[in-house]
């Protein structure tokens, strides 16, 4: 294990323990209070000037092009800020609202429309499945199957994981920490071996083992896109011919930092996978919080967890109301 991952690993560990770096107990936080205090610098960059906004101008034309810049700067996207704003004035004309001061409650109610969750968002959890995660190096997307699988574990979940980046040097060694960490069993071979042949293996464990829930570890970044492609069809092909009649989820694993890159990324991967949900990491990070709504706009695809921290519990399922709330408050 290189001494990079060593260190991260040991100060998320003492992170989950109820530790600072020096040893010291940290003061217990709610998600709510770690999700807004993640999301700070969206909320300054939405909420910034919007406040003086609402006090200061009346209702009219640069009141809503103002608005729109605000959402615009916090990466929400030219699509969804403009369908925001059109909801918004909507609302404004039917509740004949006249003092730009009301519009605020008006404005989360908008945003909040474009973030519908989807009814079975977390079907996975509730059948025999294989869960994919995907995702570019560097996104956190090995840490963010680790806590996945402890999550599931402690819900009383049958899991297994399956090391299937054998590309990366490291990953393996590292999935593995995972694995004595969370108490879930792991399927891997030595580095460099054919992905589709672990996750074979895996497939064959987890039929034999009665597994609920089977998460694939795949490799963040291969030679060209091509060669992407052909790596997760050919693993998607191993899972469907020996797994007949699982449940398919596969998550794309984003960093939210990277605003509207994060966006192309997930247009790629949905080139070679179908994605069925969105995990955004590094919310903790940036000010570009209004990716989570272009995302989802731009793919039609429902983010399904979100990441402001080290810690295990935080990473959370995504929910609309919360992160809405956070922004503002």
């Amino acid at each position: 294990m290189d001494l990079s991952f060593k260190y991260q690993y040991e100060m998320c560990r003492k992170a989950d323990d109820g530790l600072d770096g020096a040893g010291a107990k940290p003061e217990k936080k709610g998600f709510f209070k770690r999700l807004s205090e993640g999301l700070a610098k969206t909320r300054k960059a939405i909420m910034g000037g919007l406040d003086d906004i609402f006090e200061t101008y009346d209702i009219d034309e640069e009141f809503y092009e103002e608005i729109e810049e605000h959402l615009v700067m916090a990466d929400c996207g030219i699509n969804v800020a403009e369908r925001i704003i059109e909801s918004l004035k909507g609302k404004v004309i039917d509740r004949k609202i006249n003092r730009a001061s009301e519009c605020k409650e008006l404005l989360i109610e908008s945003m909040r429309e474009q973030m519908v969750p989807a009814p079975d968002a977390y079907r996975f959890e509730n059948e025999k499945s294989v869960l994919m995660v995907i995702g570019v190096n560097g996104v956190g997307k090995t840490t963010t199957v680790g806590k996945i699988a402890a999550q599931l574990k402690k819900a009383g979940k049958n899991v297994l994981l399956c090391a299937a980046d054998t590309f990366r040097a490291g990953a393996i060694d590292q999935l593995g920490e995972w694995s004595k960490r969370s108490g879930v069993e792991m399927i891997s071979q030595s580095e460099g071996s054919d992905p589709a042949a672990v996750v074979f293996d895996a497939v064959s464990a987890a039929k034999s083992r009665n597994t609920d829930i089977l998460i694939v570890d795949t490799a963040g970044r291969l030679h060209n896109k091509k060669n992407l492609m052909d790596e997760l069809a050919k693993i998607n092909r191993v899972i469907d011919r020996e797994y007949p009649g699982c449940f398919r989820e596969t998550l794309v694993v984003l960093d939210a930092t990277t605003g509207q890159n994060a966006l192309a990324q997930a247009k790629e991967f949905g080139e070679a996978a179908k994605i069925t949900g969105i995990i955004l990491t590094k919310l903790d990070g940036t000010a570009k919080g209004g990716i989570a709504f272009a995302i989802q706009d731009a793919m039609g695809i429902p983010v399904k967890y979100i990441g402001v921290g080290e810690k295990l519990e935080d990473l959370q399922k995504f929910d609309a109301d919360e992160y809405i709330r956070a922004i503002f408050e």
